[in-house]
Parts: C-alpha cells; structure tokens; sequence
C-alpha cells in the first residue's frame, strides 16, 4: 500500500489533500479557552448560588474573569507579536508575564478585597476557570497545524 504522495496505487478512495498552517492560532486558542473558561464559571457558579447567593456567584466570577483576562492578555500578545515578530515573541511573553503579575498584584493590594467577597468562591471560580482553559488550550494547540518547513520553491521551465 502506497500514500497518494508516492507512485502506484492509491491507498484511500481519493487523492489526499495538503493542510496548510492553522490561521490565526492565537485568536482560535482564545475562543476556544474563553468559551472554555466561561463554561467553568457557570459550573463553579451553580453551587455558589445555591449555597451563599448572589455574593457567591459574584465572587466565583470575579475568580474566573480575572483568570481569564489574565491568559487572555498573553494570547493577544502571541497574536500581534508572533505575527509581526516571531523570533520576539517568547521575550515579549516574559515581559508580559512579569508585568501581569507585578500589575495584577499591585491591583488586588490597592484595591483589596471588598466586604461582599466570599474568598473561598473566589479560589474555587478561579481554579476551575485556570484548569478549564488550559486544558482547551492544550486541547487546542494539539489540534494545530504548525508550518516547520518553508513551502519549496516552484520550478521554473528552464531550471532542469
């Protein structure tokens, strides 16, 4: 048995086709995480209702958006970056992490916890929203089509 890319016989019903790099990887994986990541709100949400009211959905999803536009910030970054500068981009997201945590830090001590805050939904929205997203993210990057090589160049008629 032979591959379509090979002479001789085919080895499927018909020729296969050629699957080029995933488009807009960055904006896919956010999506995919996102709607990942709200999923995990509504199921972390339910129980928070039930047992302590609306504070408890409300801290649960005060957990999880912050969880969420934390990753979504690298996501973007990976998105403008590695599309104008690929060879930058893992530097870019180094930057961006230590600000992120130095800026989402400096946020929560200045702001500090307001007096509705229930800190155990809170934990609880966030480590769902975190485990949620990360595994649509993986799920989502093993799914990609990376390009390694460069497509060959095409022959011209008097190159022989």
């Amino acid at each position: 048995m032979t591959s379509n890319a090979e002479p001789g016989r085919s080895s499927g019903s018909g020729p296969v086709g050629v699957s080029g790099p995933t488009r807009s990887l960055w904006l896919r994986l956010l999506a995919l995480s996102s709607a990942a990541g709200a999923g995990a709100l509504i199921l972390a949400g339910i129980p928070a209702v039930i047992l302590n009211g609306p504070s408890g959905v409300l801290s649960s999803t005060l957990g999880g958006l912050l969880v969420m536009l934390f990753f979504a910030i690298s996501l973007l970054v990976g998105h403008f970056m590695g599309r104008n500068n690929p060879s930058g981009a893992i530097g870019m997201f180094a930057a961006t992490y230590f600000v992120k945590v130095v800026g989402f830090a400096v946020v929560l001590f200045v702001i500090g916890a307001p007096a509705w805050l229930h800190d155990r939904w809170f934990l609880i929205g966030a480590v769902a929203t975190v485990v949620f997203w990360q595994a649509a993210e993986i799920h989502g990057f093993s799914k990609a089509r990376l390009q390694i090589y460069n497509d060959p160049e095409p022959k011209e008629p008097n190159d022989a």
